[in-house]
């Protein structure tokens, strides 16, 4: 059995340590050792399908047929021609201009990382989703290091298509730059724990998925997981479609969603700008959406732009001092009718004045706000700050919908907001950070789904400093703010406090230390003066 978490461990510290004997930035190594990552999975997947295809291969003259790029494309798999297979790379000579190699433009190669850019070249013209998305600087890395590299992910262990181990050490690897780059050009990493609590929330199941902020894919890779658990193929019951005006995190993306086997329709660069362009047309069109916007963002718009724009339709145009009702109306307009939106915000946003005060009130007036869930501090690399994940939901009317074999029996919760304080759970990680555990998840995740339907009344119950069911006239009364702790009780552990009770217990406390201190004095002073050093006070 395979220890997944020592094996990403490993792989990390090997690659981190030839990182730190080069002249290469974090930001520099990243794209390259992942995009190697990324060619190791596509050897194991190809070596996997070929096995596959050949087992009922026809022969002629005793000779089974080859294999053809035809045959992987029956199989939704990725040919590599033969210079693009890892193997290949691997046992090349150590000088590579001895070797008279020439790219597929027939230009000779020199150098090692002319001849793993040609992989890179050769694999994108195999997939469409992954033309021009493949990193080709590996010109950047001397042969020495680049061989090194080639070396370290040759392990046997990473051939286990099936486990997703590779998609595993991907995660990890972006993981562990994500917190060594700390992008603040939009947050292009959503810690996995986080992003597990929203897909286990939401439960994708079919349909269409949007993130219009997608960064590395997180909640694709996720939301794939969830289904294919669920004993469905991703790719067949889901369409995911991204938006990310960083070019550079959408090759994270389809990268990390190549690696785990789904495939998307992602834009990128200045039509992926999700306030100025709908890449995709969506609206009115998503069973799914989920998000990790940029926060608090400022001047997104000019004072005149975009103030007739149909995603405001029935509410205030958003302000332009402050993106983040922007971004929510721009999500609820691509909801279909039974919609559900999962998506992380400042906690600002739950208690904005002025234009965001209508629009909250508005939004809560619809019906649209199933839940607040206000999150602890320190779960991202990029800020320390508590978060808020808004769920959303289009129909939150009686009804039962059928889920892998089940029936789920929605009660009407039209009137009724669940509010939930997760700052006391999480646990410590890499010392300064907090990740929510599988046990805080299945609580929240448990709690919320049991709010959500018939016979709640059995199995949810308001808990202090955890969780409440607010009507809307409690909402309301509170002038629509969604701060949870506005709702929540909290304990006041001073109240049943007897002061005279409790002021006599610390005065024997007090009395005790007081005599102990007085006898270690005239301890001290008796040991100097049989020194003949005397104190005389």
């Amino acid at each position: 059995m395979i220890n997944i978490r020592k094996l990403e461990v490993e792989l990390w510290e090997s690659a981190d340590l030839l990182r730190a004997g080069s002249k290469l930035t974090s930001n520099q190594y990243c794209m390259p050792v992942l995009g190697l990552i990324f060619l190791r999975y596509a050897y194991s997947r190809f070596k996997m399908v070929k096995a596959e295809i050949l087992k009922n291969r026809p022969s002629r003259g005793g000779r089974v047929m080859p294999v053809e790029a035809s045959d992987f494309v029956a199989k939704s798999a990725l040919f590599l021609p033969k210079e693009a297979q890892y193997d290949y790379l691997l046992n090349l000579p150590d000088d590579i201009k001895s070797a008279d190699l020439v790219n597929k433009d027939g230009q000779s190669m020199s150098s090692l990382g002319e001849v793993v850019n040609n992989a890179m070249a050769l694999i994108e013209e195999q997939s469409e989703q992954l033309t021009g998305v493949l990193p080709k600087g590996y010109t950047d890395f001397s042969d020495d290091l680049l061989s090194e590299l080639l070396r370290i992910f040759n392990n046997s262990a990473l051939d286990e298509v099936g486990g997703d181990i590779i998609g595993r050490i991907y995660e990890y690897f972006l993981n562990k730059f994500a917190k060594n780059i700390a992008s603040d050009d939009g947050v292009f990493f959503t810690p996995k724990s986080l992003v597990k609590i929203i897909v286990n929330i939401i439960e994708p199941k079919s349909g269409i998925l949007l993130d219009p902020a997608c960064g590395s894919g997180g909640m694709f890779v996720q939301s794939g997981d969830f289904i294919n658990q669920s004993g469905m193929s991703a790719n067949s019951a889901m369409t995911f479609y991204g938006q990310e005006k960083v070019e550079y995190n959408a090759q994270l993306c389809l990268m990390n969603m190549a690696v785990h086997g789904l495939t998307g329709v992602i834009k990128s660069g200045d039509e992926a700008n999700s306030f100025y362009h709908d890449a995709h047309n969506l609206d009115g069109c998503c069973d799914y959406v989920m998000a990790n916007p940029p926060f608090n963002q400022k001047q997104w718009r000019a004072e005149n732009e975009l103030v007739d724009d149909p995603r405001w339709n029935g509410y205030e145009v958003p302000p332009t001092s402050n993106a983040n009702y922007g971004w929510i109306l721009n999500i609820v307009s691509k909801l279909s009718q039974n919609g559900v939106a999962g998506f992380l915000l400042a906690n600002g946003a739950l208690s904005d004045d002025g234009t965001e005060l209508k629009i909250r009130q508005q939004l809560i007036e619809n019906h649209l706000v199933e839940a607040i869930i206000i999150l602890p501090r320190n779960l991202f690399y990029t800020t320390d700050i508590s978060v808020t994940l808004w769920v959303l939901n289009k129909n939150k009317k009686a009804r039962v919908v059928e889920q892998n074999g089940k029936l789920k029996r929605y009660r009407n919760r039209e009137d009724e907001i669940l509010f939930m304080d997760l700052r006391q759970m999480g646990s410590p990680y890499e010392k300064k950070y907090i990740e929510l555990t599988e046990e805080d998840r299945a609580k929240v995740t448990s709690v919320y789904h049991n709010w959500q339907q018939e016979g709640y009344e059995e199995t949810y119950e308001n808990v202090p400093e955890f969780c409440y069911s607010a009507s809307f006239d409690e909402v309301k009364e509170k002038g629509f703010t969604l701060v949870p702790s506005r709702y929540i009780e909290f304990v006041n552990r001073d109240e049943n406090i007897d002061f005279d009770t409790k002021m006599k217990s610390l005065q024997g406390e007090l009395k005790e230390l007081l005599v102990q201190e007085e006898k270690s004095k005239a301890d001290l002073l008796a040991v100097f003066k049989e020194l003949g050093y005397e104190i005389k006070l």
